[in-house]
């Protein structure tokens, strides 16, 4: 898979609303790119992604993911680490105000969060998937 073309992502990144998550998307956009050397790739749901990853589970389930990346929400900011096999507690404590779920993180807005506590996450992230999937650039 390749990473989007640089004009689909900006102008999904112009598209972004409300307009404080245009600069907050931006700002992202550089971080996941700066810490990942991925290209983004721009998935449904305005989701974009850095890396990929094949899978297949136990039960036979097989697909392809992306290895990390973002989703600028109206209400939340929504950071992937994916798939979420590891305790990232230590790192997180030290981010900024946040929400987790099982692979996501959450936050109301970019300024809340520590940005290179979120780079180290980002790392953290990526290098505990490839203990389990390898990671292909985008």
């Amino acid at each position: 898979m390749s990473g989007a073309a640089p004009s689909e992502v900006a102008a999904f990144l112009a598209e972004v609303t409300p307009e404080r998550r245009i600069h907050e998307a931006a700002k992202l956009d550089q971080l996941f790119q700066q810490v990942t050397g991925y290209t983004p790739r721009l998935y449904s749901g305005g989701i974009l992604g850095y890396g990929t990853y094949d899978y297949t589970y136990a039960s036979g389930h097989s697909g392809t993911s992306l290895a990390t990346g973002f989703a600028p929400r109206k209400a939340k900011l929504s950071i992937y680490i994916m798939p979420g096999y590891a305790d990232f507690s230590a790192i997180l404590s030290r981010l900024g105000k946040h929400r987790i779920g099982k692979s996501c993180l959450y936050l109301n807005k970019l300024a809340d969060a520590d940005l290179d506590v979120l780079a180290e996450l980002i790392r953290a992230g990526l290098a505990n998937l490839q203990k389990h999937w390898p990671v292909q650039p985008t």
